[in-house]
């Protein structure tokens, strides 16, 4: 088995970022800014701002998190819009009522959308570029490949089948309307699953060397779980990414990726 450890390439990214901010502040007199805007009180939202307060500490950027009721956001998204230290802005979703999710995510000016939530985002989703940095990292090559994708999510499935066949790669997608899951995983090269939903995929329905990307998150009896059964990791003949360390760093790698391309922005309008 050959694990897609998203940790050891986060090490590397993370040591290119802090040139990058040091570089910022030095040449540019720009300190990078994100603001986090949390209507929900959850424990496993909370757990995901404080990851990325952290990592912002570590690179030198200032996070700040605002928590206002789901009525007072429009306020305070437009009070950031129009901040110029702020140069990311994201809404920690789930909302408190996700129906006005696509109405509120819009809110957030394209330029410091580093979520790339709204409708025409500066930046590319992160979750997705965290994938493709995973599978280009350890030199899986995709061409020639038959690739499935397992949601059509607005996070991660939608934005990354779009990236894949703008790149000319055989996509295939699996959602809740696909009949018969097995039949498409078992002819699938190459499975890249982001459902949220606990073990769906088993054993039996991966073929022999195939490549599992598991960018799914479920809470199962208080435990952070993927959408791969556990059996998976008892074969030996898998690329898969591991139970725990995979996308996910890479994800807050490439969030703030997208803050640090937001503040250089501002230093090549200002030139």
């Amino acid at each position: 088995m050959k694990l897609l450890n998203g940790k050891e390439l986060a090490g590397y990214i993370q040591q290119r970022q802090v040139q990058q901010v040091r570089a910022l502040v030095q040449h540019s007199n720009i300190l990078p800014k994100l603001a986090i805007v949390q209507v929900k009180d959850d424990p496993v939202i909370n757990t995901y701002v404080r990851l990325k307060k952290r990592y912002g500490d570590e690179l030198g950027i200032e996070v700040e998190s605002h928590h206002p009721t789901q009525n007072e956001v429009q306020q305070v998204i437009e009070k950031l819009n129009q901040d110029d230290t702020v140069h990311g802005i994201i809404v920690q979703l789930p909302l408190t009522d996700p129906t006005q999710t696509d109405e509120i995510v819009n809110m957030v000016i394209p330029s410091k959308d580093v979520d790339a939530l709204g409708k025409n985002p500066d930046f590319e989703p992160a979750t997705p570029m965290a994938i493709m940095w995973l599978l280009a990292g350890f030199n899986v090559d995709l061409r020639g490949k038959k690739i499935l994708l397992i949601g059509r999510g607005k996070l991660v499935g939608a934005p990354l089948e779009k990236q894949l066949k703008e790149s000319g790669m055989d996509v295939s997608i699996a959602d809740r309307s696909t009949k018969d899951l097995a039949e498409e995983t078992l002819a699938a090269d190459v499975i890249i699953t982001a459902t949220g939903s606990p073990a769906i995929l088993y054993s039996s329905m991966i073929k022999e060397k195939a490549v599992v990307v598991d960018a799914g998150v479920a809470s199962e009896d208080g435990k952070t779980v993927g959408d791969v059964a556990p059996e998976l990791y008892e074969r030996d003949d898998l690329t898969i990414t591991p139970e725990k360390g995979g996308v996910g760093p890479l994800t807050v790698c490439a969030l703030f990726e997208n803050v640090i391309r937001a503040a250089k922005n501002i230093t090549k309008s200002d030139a």
